[in-house]
């Protein structure tokens, strides 16, 4: 039997947008993920915490956002932590919480690219895949290189590759997969929102409504 294949999508998302959710469609058809986790994070550790909105705003966000996609779940698992949020510790969590379970670990190019700077990242990197995605301003095939070329005999690029169900994951893989991402960004949504220009269509309607009603960004 196949074993259950879970997607941990982690980020601020302030706020979550358009693009985040396109990335994460494809990937989890791609890779045939039985569902994919979307985590936002407490206290992000690479973040200017004064331009971050409230976690609990953050996460209503996130539910209202993925509230149609059936294989997209919230997960709370660094919102519960008191303090900065640390991928080892949330991936020793999810293992916990989903155990004999293929993971997979999503992030955009821009964030593998500071790789070296999270917390024992060798070590997440041994206990689960990475799909790396590509990001407008970033070239996919710089991962190659990143970390001094370290772990170039471990990444593979998908972009031709069919992934069935059968396809076997080993932990420590890193695939690079090319989407057409929408050139979206919570950096510019924010700005467009103080400074009054248009934004429309950047977020769902519901977050968009969200965003409005509380003000947020402002």
């Amino acid at each position: 039997m196949d074993k259950t294949k879970i997607g941990l999508f982690g980020g601020t998302f302030n706020p979550v947008h358009q693009g985040h959710i396109k990335a994460a469609e494809c990937v989890q058809q791609k890779f045939c993920l039985d569902k994919v986790l979307f985590i936002p994070s407490n206290i992000p550790p690479h973040k200017n915490i004064d331009a971050v909105a409230l976690p609990e705003h953050r996460s209503n966000m996130v539910k209202l956002a993925i509230a149609d996609f059936p294989r997209f779940e919230f997960c709370s698992v660094e919102m519960e932590v008191r303090g900065r949020s640390y991928s080892i510790y949330t991936l020793k969590k999810i293992k916990r919480m989903f155990p004999d379970k293929d993971v997979f670990f999503i992030l955009g190019m821009d964030a593998f690219s500071e790789i070296d700077t999270w917390k024992d990242y060798e070590k997440v990197l041994q206990q689960c895949c990475f799909i790396v995605i590509s990001r407008p301003g970033f070239r996919l095939s710089d991962a190659r290189e990143g970390i001094g070329g370290k772990y170039e005999g471990s990444i593979c690029d998908v972009s031709g590759v069919q992934i069935g169900r059968d396809y076997k994951f080993i932990p420590g893989k890193i695939f690079l997969f090319p989407i057409n991402a929408l050139d979206v960004a919570s950096t510019e949504i924010r700005k467009r929102i103080r400074e009054g220009a248009s934004w429309g269509g950047m977020v769902s309607e519901r977050v968009e409504y969200y965003i409005k009603e509380n003000r947020l960004y402002q």
